[in-house]
């Protein structure tokens, strides 16, 4: 196994400089894709349709794009991809480019499975068609048992390389990883880092032992790493990097809702950030283990986009001899703490409610585990168990305490982010920000520094309660009365609740004194 100093070396000793002098360096990255055909995987998810919409959108000269698609839940690939253009973030596109979407061409198949699960006659039209590939698709849950992590984040690789290798003019393959693939490492930098295990053994260990065996096995596997969405993204890089193919590695850090396209505060999932905010608005999570001076690296996804797209155009430009690597995070150019966050939300969230909150909002963070404890004890589990009764007395279901025990499974797997800091080094980010032409500049922005978070925490507020809960902002005014209802009668639960503390209180003391001066007259 190399170590990060041979890797480093490695890296020195092979540039990636070895350009193709038949494509011309001035041309822009719509120009660039111009009559490309592109594949990608995982368009179906968040990151992947904002990819999409946005190669339709600014790149309106592109070939035809194979989106790889598999059956779910037995709605077929095709259904699947008509039920995806008619939402966002594809609306628009409807209304004022509608010609550019049938550009997509759906294509039924599974990176899990060998081949893709390709027919033969996809498989030799990706091969003879295909010149840039993003891959997207990806399990991110942390808890998923590493059987699955394994087959879907890592041998979805392996089985995509292969197909790859086939291909008669692929210019750029881009596989989005993340910024948290070598979490244990401090600072984290542009280039590859030795992989924890051999990706070959690791699948083929997966795919011989029983569920029950490697359950037991998986700490010992994952060492030092969180949960095994990470492991299986490390092993993944590991793959790419021995690839021999001209490929790019984006690893975005925590991406959030978009800044401004496809349309502001865009978010579809309750991924990381976002699930915290909702559940906090809504007053169910009254908790959260975290330092709040520590950095958050949290980037909008339009923006994570524009580099990965970005990152395709420079690669197919220069075909590099080794992967180019490159983190797309903030990097404490635009620097937000989880306590600032924690107020922008907060303050954003007061002023456009949810609508059907459970209480008044009154959370907080700390890192005390002790007090965490006991405020998940005192403000999470025993209101749950109080409402369920009184939901099983009136004969409704009890729900709450089935939402808390998920809140807090959910809140523990995010712990080891949320009480450490990482120093990413974006450097190639911002070269490859600088190298763009002017024309590309402002429609594929990536500058972090561009925002206030504030405002941005604004906009997220209300992507989240438009495009994850389906509120529609004519409610606000609404949900604005009820809110303040729950203010009024928190304030006065909270009043009779000191004021029965300060009355037991009160009532001991006068029992005391009473039982003394019984004493002393009776003594007397």
């Amino acid at each position: 196994m190399k170590s990060t100093q041979d890797f480093s070396s490695e890296l020195k000793e092979k540039d990636t400089a070895r350009i193709d002098n038949d494509i011309p360096q001035e041309v822009t990255i719509p120009e660039w894709f111009r009559n490309r055909n592109v594949l990608i995987t995982g368009a179906t998810g968040f990151m992947g349709k904002v990819l999409l919409a946005k190669l339709l959108k600014s790149c309106p000269d592109v070939g035809k794009i194979y989106i790889l698609v598999r059956e779910k839940k037995g709605v077929d690939p095709q259904s699947r991809l008509f039920s995806l253009i008619q939402n966002e973030p594809f609306r628009d596109l409807q209304t004022t480019h509608p010609e550019v979407l049938k550009k997509v061409m759906v294509i039924s198949g599974d990176v899990a499975m060998e081949n893709l699960s390709l027919s033969p006659e996809n498989r030799e039209l990706l091969v003879r068609d295909v010149s840039v590939v993003f891959h997207s698709a990806a399990n991110v849950k942390f808890d998923v048992p590493l059987k699955d992590a394994i087959r879907m984040n890592t041998a979805g690789v392996r089985n995509l390389i292969a197909v790859c290798k086939q291909m008669h003019n692929l210019q750029s393959l881009i596989y989005i990883s993340t910024a948290y693939t070598h979490c244990g490492e401090k600072i984290l930098e542009d280039r590859p880092y030795p992989s924890p295990m051999l990706p070959e053994q690791v699948i083929s260990l997966v795919e011989s032992l029983d569920d029950d065996l490697l359950e037991v096995m998986t700490p010992k596997l994952l060492r030092d790493m969180p949960n095994t969405y990470a492991f299986s993204k490390s092993l993944a890089e590991d793959l790419i990097n021995r690839s021999n193919l001209p490929t790019g590695v984006a690893r975005p850090s925590i991406v959030v809702a978009s800044w401004k396209e496809p349309v502001p505060g865009w978010v579809e999932n309750l991924n990381g950030p976002t699930g915290l905010m909702i559940g906090a608005a809504k007053g169910v999570v009254r908790s959260v283990l975290c330092d709040e001076n520590l950095f958050l690296d949290a980037i909008p996804c339009d923006i994570a986009v524009n580099a990965i797209i970005a990152l395709a155009w420079k690669v197919g430009r220069e075909s590099p001899v080794n992967p180019i690597y490159m983190n797309v995070t903030e990097s404490g150019e635009n620097p937000l703490t989880w306590g600032q966050s924690l107020a922008y939300g907060r303050k954003h969230a007061f002023e456009n409610p949810f609508t059907g909150i459970l209480w008044y909002p009154r959370g907080g963070i700390t890192n005390n585990q002790y007090y965490h404890m006991f405020r998940v004890l005192f403000f999470h589990l025993l209101p749950a168990y109080f409402i369920d009764a009184l939901c099983f007395l009136t004969g409704h279901e009890p729900f709450l305490v089935r939402v808390q025990h998920k809140v807090s499974w959910g809140l523990e797997l995010l712990q080891y982010y949320t009480l450490k800091e990482w120093d990413f080094k974006n450097d190639r980010m911002k070269e490859l920000r600088d190298e763009l032409l002017p024309a590309d500049k402002n429609v594929f922005y990536m500058d972090t520094k561009a925002y206030d978070w504030n405002e941005y925490m604004k906009t997220y507020v209300l992507g989240a309660r438009r495009y994850i809960l389906k509120e529609d902002p004519s409610t606000l005014p609404q949900a604005r009365r009820i809110f303040l209802l729950y203010w009024i009668a928190d304030l006065i639960f909270r009043f009779l609740f000191i004021a029965s503390i300060l009355w037991l209180i009160y009532s001991k003391f006068t029992t005391i004194t009473s039982t003394i001066a019984l004493r002393e007259v009776h003594e007397f």
